[in-house]
């Protein structure tokens, strides 16, 4: 047998220097105290131990998913002011960013949530080595997340496989995503996100080849790949861009937390030791490219995006892997502390009215009445006599229906039933609403993005329904022919303001068919006053093709 019998010698290597992959700076977000219950500090061998209880997290969570439904960052509302203060922003540019300036202060008053997608809750915690808990950590901070779920009016949006193709929603918001990291010290930090689909949609990986880094190769590929994000997901945007890394995932949860601006205070240079780097000029490129794009805060202009993180990770020799992703007008994180001084959370902004202009400004230009109560071909005919990108203001009912409320009315036609009346002498509104609070007509109730129901859109006007669809986001080719051939309009709504739409617009609230899918379900609206743009119309004209984005 050659097999040795014992190993050679190690072969002398130099000492071990320890590079962080993400070197941050310092913590430099506002905070406030919220308990001193539940931490205290003890010796264990000589060391002082930070020993912090199951309440203690679970108190930290349910408060974060409270606040992030509710307030923004100071610098996300100043950045909406901006909007307004800039003579280069277009009217529906400023017209959007007022309007989810009004959003934000009517979602400070605590009961409407900001979005009506109250996201999906993840939660990422640093647990340092001189933090003791009781080992639950998991399960009490996703209890604190679902006690906010379900005291507060927040949606719940989690549905749980019971099969490959059977789901049931969980009623409480439930799962969590929740991931705990050893780093630190005597301090155990957090970051709280709640992310809506419509955003968590727009990530995408990119498995590039080495080739593509030179400058320009990296610019076109990164333009072409940022005009796909599409207004689905309500811009402007928090772009996050990043370049490398040692594994795909690792590059996907860069973009996450960049979006968040949780990695702002990385080193602006990279270094032969590997660590992660912002690419400041490359964002500021970037960002001015997203301006000349055209397609604005949703319905044109320059404002795309608020901002671009761009992050430069290092790589395996053969790979490169490039991600793209956005935080979306529900900018919602916080972060979050528990130290010996007691439980802290990132302050956010609970005066928004401050950033709104002494004098509410005529935004948006001229305003078409829309009365929804009238007949369908006499609500087509009106629709008709306007081009795309008019603004309308539409008063009346409109039938809400969305992802599985679609398949049920789809099933039908299979079967040789015709769609129901309701859905054939309404517009359709791609919605699915949070919680009404007490004494409220409705809960927050913004629009769904649009492109989710494209693949119906053919078959359902063909049958009479869907003649007119109300939703946010730009929509695939097939929805601009078929309302080519059957004489329908699509109608944009502004995708970011459940709140204000909820608070000001929507007059009634009830449930006409499927009730048992939740906020899945098929509802009837009444409304008042409720704007929206004509973007596809029955001639095929497509706004959003006109941007590339059709």
């Amino acid at each position: 047998m050659n097999a040795p019998t014992a190993f050679p010698d190690p072969k002398p290597v130099p000492p071990y220097k320890h590079t962080p992959l993400f070197p941050l700076g310092a913590d430099t977000a506002p905070y406030k105290k919220i308990a001193t219950e539940g931490v205290r500090v003890e010796q264990v061998l000589g060391r002082d131990m930070l020993v912090v209880s199951r309440e203690a997290l679970r108190a930290l969570s349910e408060a974060a998913f409270g606040d992030i439904n509710h307030y923004l960052r100071p610098g996300h509302l100043q950045q909406l002011r901006n909007i307004l203060d800039d003579k280069e922003a277009s009217d529906n540019d400023k017209f959007v960013a007022f309007d989810f300036l009004k959003n934000a202060n009517i979602a400070a008053g605590g009961v409407l949530p900001m979005c009506q997608d109250t996201g999906t809750a993840i939660i990422m915690g640093k647990k340092g080595f001189r933090v003791l808990t009781d080992g639950d950590d998991e399960a009490a901070l996703s209890e604190g997340a679902r006690d906010a779920y379900l005291r507060r009016n927040l949606r719940y949006s989690q549905v749980a496989p019971l099969s490959m193709y059977e789901e049931k929603n969980t009623a409480n918001n439930m799962p969590a995503q929740c991931e705990i990291y050893a780093e630190g010290d005597d301090a155990y930090k957090f970051m709280f996100m709640a992310k809506g689909g419509g955003s968590a949609n727009k990530s995408f990986l990119f498995q590039a080849t080495p080739s593509v880094l030179t400058r320009d190769r990296m610019l076109a590929f990164l333009k072409e790949k940022v005009l796909t994000l599409g207004t689905a997901a309500c811009p402007p945007y928090h772009l996050a861009i990043v370049i490398g890394g040692t594994s795909a995932e690792l590059c996907m949860k860069t973009v996450k937390l960049a979006s968040a601006r949780y990695l702002d205070a990385l080193p602006t240079h990279g270094s032969a030791d590997g660590n992660a780097f912002r690419d400041l000029e490359m964002e500021q490129e970037i960002l001015k490219m997203t301006q000349s794009l055209g397609v604005g805060a949703q319905f044109g202009g320059k404002y795309f995006c608020h901002d671009v993180r761009v992050i430069r990770l290092p790589r395996h020799g053969a790979s490169l892997p490039i991600g793209l992703g956005v935080s979306c007008s529900a900018d919602r994180q916080v972060l979050g502390k528990i130290t010996k001084d007691g439980v802290y959370l990132e302050e956010l902004e609970h005066n928004p009215a401050q950033y709104l202009p002494a004098v509410e400004q005529a935004l948006g230009g001229e305003v078409v009445k829309i009365d929804l109560n009238r007949p369908m071909k006499d609500i087509l005919a009106t629709l008709a006599k306007h081009p795309i990108k008019t603004r309308l203001s539409l008063t009346g009912t409109m039938i809400v229906a969305r992802d599985s409320a679609h398949a049920k009315l789809r099933e039908r036609l299979e079967q040789g039933e015709p769609l129901p009346d309701y859905f054939k002498n309404h517009p359709v509104y791609y919605a699915g609403p949070a919680k009404t609070p007490e004494g409220y007509a409705s809960g927050a109730f913004g629009p769904t993005t649009a492109g989710r129901m494209d693949s119906f859109v053919d078959q359902f006007q063909a049958a009479g329904g869907s003649m007119v669809m109300v939703a946010k986001g730009n929509r695939a080719a097939a929805v601009r022919e078929a309302c080519k051939k059957h004489g329908g309009f699509y109608l944009g709504s502004i995708g970011g303001a459940a709140a204000n739409l909820a608070e000001h617009c929507i007059r009634k609230v009830e449930v006409v068919e499927y009730p048992e899918l939740g906020m899945e379900a098929i509802w009837r609206i009444e409304v008042e006053d409720f704007p929206a743009f004509i973007i596809i119309d029955d001639k095929g004209n497509d706004f959003f093709k006109e941007l590339n984005l059709g």
